[in-house]
């Protein structure tokens, strides 16, 4: 396989007529990173991944791969391949041929080209199903025939669009090990879209949160998780309270705020925080326990809905002033002493679970 390439964005910018969908981002992706674009459907992920692959014109900006400028160049030669969420197989065609379609189109000899095909069939443990056609695959295997006829062609980045999405729950576990153990022994740059917070943790060096065209934020899952940049990461990425309210006071290096219409709460004081800015923070909703509070690190909710998820108890509370509060707890710790609906609950956190958020 050819050495990864690193891709750098630079001000891109993509216009549908006056609709802007991509809103002048900048990001770097080293050389051999798995990196998730992430975001809910309209954020501009696609558009994003399709400007990468030369499916979209750039209207603004320069996308470069390796030391090269693409913008201008057609996809058969920036040194990327497309996987697409439709798998977009040739369905008259046996597995060897549709993994050689593009050597093909490339004139290849015939027996070079079924030569490699059987061979990255073999890179994909499909060797034993290279006469059968499509149709007689399950949807795991056409995504690995997708995933062998992207990679004859050599690439140096390796663009997959939402490429699990059309699998059952069990099936997309299976593929992500698969995902990650192929980038992982090929050394190829992977830019993976997905609108799935768990998968993106779970493949992801860099994750990429989009929101209305315009990159949240950029880090790897640990740090996105817990150190979250602003609200919408917070709320995205899910497990995260997200209280806002208004700087009441600022003191030994702890801010006092108020939750309109709610409790008065204190946070650690960042640089640049003043007496009647607004403010948002996040608490992570395994890291809240029941019990009195000491002054500013809790508050009364009452019980408002209650999920069992397996190990552990969601439970929703409604705080006056606060939206969507909720509380993961042990499964056994919860029913132990179970809460029921309209349970007035003492709630309480350490001051080191509460993250300041910033403002996109």
């Amino acid at each position: 396989m050819s050495k990864a390439a690193a891709v750098e964005l630079a001000a891109v910018t993509k216009r549908y007529g006056t609709s802007v969908a991509v809103d002048r981002i900048s990001l770097k992706i080293k050389a051999g990173t798995y990196c998730c674009l992430l975001g809910p459907s309209g954020c501009g992920k696609t558009s994003t991944l399709r400007m990468i692959a030369g499916h979209e014109t750039v209207s603004d900006g320069d996308i470069r791969l390796g030391d090269t400028v693409v913008n201008d160049l057609p996809p058969a030669r920036r040194g990327t391949a497309m996987m697409f969420q439709s798998y977009a197989l040739f369905p008259h065609l046996d597995l060897v041929d549709n993994v050689a379609f593009s050597l093909k189109m490339k004139g290849v000899a015939r027996e070079e080209r079924r030569e490699k095909a059987l061979a990255m069939l073999g890179l994909m443990e499909m060797t034993p199903y290279a006469s059968r056609r499509p149709a007689q695959l399950s949807g795991g295997q056409q995504q690995r025939v997708a995933l062998a006829r992207a990679l004859i062609t050599d690439p140096q980045a390796l663009l997959l669009d939402e490429p699990l999405s059309a699998l059952d729950p069990f099936l997309k576990i299976r593929m992500r090990a698969e995902l990650k153990r192929l980038q992982a022994s090929l050394g190829i740059t992977f830019i993976h879209v997905t609108h799935s917070q768990e998968e993106a943790m779970a493949l992801a060096d860099l994750a990429v949160v989009m929101n209305g065209g315009r990159i949240e934020q950029a880090a790897h899952p640990r740090d996105l998780f817990n150190r979250p940049a602003t609200p919408f990461v917070a709320r995205f990425l899910g497990d995260h309270n997200v209280i806002e309210g208004r700087v009441a006071a600022v003191a030994d290096g702890l801010v006092r705020f108020e939750v309109p219409g709610g409790p008065t709460l204190t946070a650690p004081a960042i640089a640049g925080t003043e007496a009647g800015a607004p403010i948002a923070v996040a608490v992570r909703t395994d890291k809240i326990r029941l019990g009195a509070a000491p002054d500013g690190l809790g508050f009364t909710g009452l019980v408002s809905n209650v999920e069992y998820r397996g190990s552990t108890v969601q439970v929703a509370f409604a705080v006056p002033g606060i939206d969507d509060f909720a509380v993961s707890l042990d499964e056994a710790d919860f029913y132990r002493a179970p809460l029921a609906l309209g349970d007035a609950v003492p709630l309480v956190w350490a001051p080191e679970h509460v993250h300041v958020l910033g403002h996109a």
